[in-house]
């Protein structure tokens, strides 16, 4: 299989992961059970998902100056991730995720940091890697501003876009209108479709780019009428980064050929795994091991 070019422009953070029984009330203290940290934010958890089944992945981010900024570029390019393109911005903190666990579900709360710093002018510098990419794949923890530059830059160049509209927020008309596939969670869907004042048929023309990911009920697209693919069956420990996993296979799926039914399912099959070890990139699965559970399940191999 040739390896196809994926470019993520998102952020880069650190997860300060703490598991407890109960996520405690306002104004109480629980006792947690355990504190690690770890590798994510949304650019970040996507590029190391599309890297690890054996895309050829490019970053483009920004870091603080700091040990977090140290650390992460290593375990980057550790996993396979080209980090030319990572700017260190001095006298600014890393990005950093403070995610509390309770029985396998969790609350997240994100402050950007040097994400910020990921302007569309320095989207704007890097377009000769838009340029060479099969896929540019953005998500919403640096500023709209410069994802509507990334896709313009993608969109003058042919370049497919898949836009995960998370955490989300009221987005440009023009801008969903440009990319090729949105991938919503049900609670974005409802929002990204009844946020604008959209025609009825430009509400159709939306919805067919929708590639809606629903945890336990699996994910359903819209090309041709509405499409369902169940979930698959495993162990929950920690649901962390499945949406990032999906959205980084889907992306790798689709570089190497696959139709919207066949991508979704493989990228089902990738979140699924995602959620059976705790941490948003420690559960990111490799090739092998989505096929042997699309095998296992009865699922299209890659």
């Amino acid at each position: 299989m040739s390896s196809k070019k994926i470019t993520v422009i998102g952020s880069i953070n650190m997860d300060l992961v703490t598991a407890t029984k109960v996520i405690p009330k306002v104004g109480e203290t629980v006792l947690g059970e355990s504190f690690q940290t770890t590798p994510g934010g949304k650019g970040a958890n996507q590029a190391v998902a599309a890297s690890r089944l054996g895309a050829d992945v490019t970053l483009i981010g920004c870091i603080g100056h700091d040990a977090f900024g140290r650390e992460l570029p290593e375990y980057l390019r550790n996993q396979g991730i080209k980090i030319d393109y990572i700017k260190q911005i001095t006298d600014v903190s890393t990005g950093i995720a403070a995610i509390t666990l309770a029985k396998g579900d969790n609350s997240i709360i994100v402050v950007q940091g040097a994400n910020s710093y990921v302007t569309p002018e320095m989207v704007e510098e890097h377009e000769f890697v838009i340029a060479n990419s099969d896929i540019l794949l953005l998500q919403l923890e640096i500023p709209i501003e410069s994802v509507e530059m990334a896709v313009k830059i993608a969109k003058r160049n042919n370049v497919r876009v898949i836009l995960n509209p998370a955490p989300i927020q009221p987005l440009p008309k023009t801008l969903l209108q440009e990319v090729d596939y949105v991938t919503p969670n049900e609670h974005e869907q409802e929002i990204l479709l009844f946020s604008n004042d959209w025609s009825e048929e430009e509400r159709k023309e939306l919805l067919k780019k929708c590639i809606v990911t629903k945890g336990s009920k699996g994910v359903t697209f819209f090309q041709n009428g509405e499409t369902e693919i169940p979930c698959f069956t495993v162990d929950v420990v920690d649901t962390t980064g499945a949406g990032d996993t999906f959205n980084g296979a889907f992306a790798f799926s689709l570089c190497n050929g696959a139709k919207l039914e066949e991508a979704c399912q493989f990228a089902n099959a990738a979140g699924a795994l995602s959620v059976t070890k705790l941490g948003a990139q420690s559960g990111m699965p490799t090739l092998d091991e989505v096929n042997e559970l699309l095998t296992q399940q009865k699922g299209r191999i890659i």
